[in-house]
């Protein structure tokens, strides 16, 4: 008998989360949040702040508290670092190899970003091709943002594109009807790969 193991999607199919903040791993000793400036964008969850603003901050701060860039990088499954905008895994992965383009400012849209933020999403956008295909040599790649919660964002606070590597035939029944993916690697493995491949 065949067994489909697959931790990692339990908190995203219950709803629950294992950290203390969305985004954080509890192996980095963040102290949460600072309090928005009066003004300030609303991040869309009053339970503990938006998910990518936590994520960077969290590393940063363990970076700043003497932890390796690399390992508080890992944590957070943080690939790479532009001016404007990062890249980072998606920790409820369609396929792997699935990745985030994030910008460090917290808008809630595409219109929203400026040039250099725009500009810069593109030209990530055009590296990640580049490395997912020599990581992973797909037969093809998905490229998109949800904006809005109507728009299918499940973080509509914070724009964020996705790119997804595909291959013929990787959409199954497992998808279909048990709302479950099969991803044969481990984020971790994935963040190795693409952090090794991606120029520095």
């Amino acid at each position: 008998m065949e067994r489909l193991w697959t931790p990692w999607r339990y908190d995203y199919i219950t709803g629950q989360k294992q950290t203390r903040w969305p985004g954080v791993p509890d192996a980095l000793a963040w102290p949460g949040p600072r309090p928005d400036p009066e003004g300030a964008p609303d991040t869309g969850d009053p339970a503990g702040g938006c998910v990518f603003c936590n994520l960077i901050e969290a590393a940063d701060y363990a970076i700043a508290q003497g932890m390796a860039a690399d390992d508080a990088e890992r944590a957070v499954h943080l690939v790479a670092r532009g001016r404007a905008c990062y890249l980072c895994l998606n920790a409820f992965p369609y396929s792997t190899g699935h990745v985030l383009l994030v910008p460090y400012r917290h808008v809630d849209s595409l219109a929203a970003m400026n040039p250099e933020e725009a500009q810069e999403m593109i030209a990530m956008a055009q590296q990640v091709e580049r490395t997912v295909q020599a990581v992973y040599r797909p037969a093809g790649m998905n490229f998109g943002l949800n904006l809005g919660e109507a728009g299918g964002a499940g973080i509509a606070a914070h724009v964020h594109m996705h790119a997804l590597p595909r291959w013929v035939g990787d959409t199954n029944f497992m998808t279909v009807t048990a709302d479950t993916r099969v991803l044969p690697e481990a984020l971790d493995t994935t963040w190795t790969k693409l952090r090794a491949a991606w120029p520095r």
